[in-house]
C-alpha cells in the first residue's frame, strides 16, 4: 500500500494529552483520508480514528485501509512518528 503524506498536526493538552492528525493520500483511492492520534503520554498506548479528509468515499476502500493499520505495525507507527515530528517531539 503506498501512502502519501499531506500534512499533519500535533497539540497537547493536560486535559486530552497529544492529539495528532495526519492527512494522507492511498495509491488508487479516490478520497484522501484523515488519521486522528491520541496518547496521554506521548510514548505508548495511542488510540487512532479514521476517516475519509474532504468528503465521503467509498466504504470498501477505507475498510481496506482501516484493516492494514490494525495488521501493519511499521504503517501505523509511521502515523505515530509523523505526529510527534510535526509536535518536535
Amino acid at each position: 500500500m503506498n501512502v502519501q503524506v499531506l500534512g499533519a498536526t500535533m497539540s497537547y493538552t493536560e486535559e486530552k494529552g497529544y492529539l495528532g492528525h495526519v492527512r494522507f493520500a492511498v495509491e488508487g483511492h479516490k478520497q484522501p483520508y484523515e488519521i486522528t492520534l491520541q496518547s496521554d503520554d506521548g510514548k505508548y498506548d495511542w488510540n487512532y480514528a479514521l476517516n475519509f479528509s474532504n468528503e465521503p468515499g467509498s466504504e470498501e476502500e477505507i475498510s481496506v485501509v482501516d484493516e492494514r493499520l490494525e495488521e501493519d505495525d511499521e504503517l501505523f507507527d509511521m502515523f505515530v512518528d509523523t505526529v510527534k515530528e510535526a509536535l518536535g517531539k
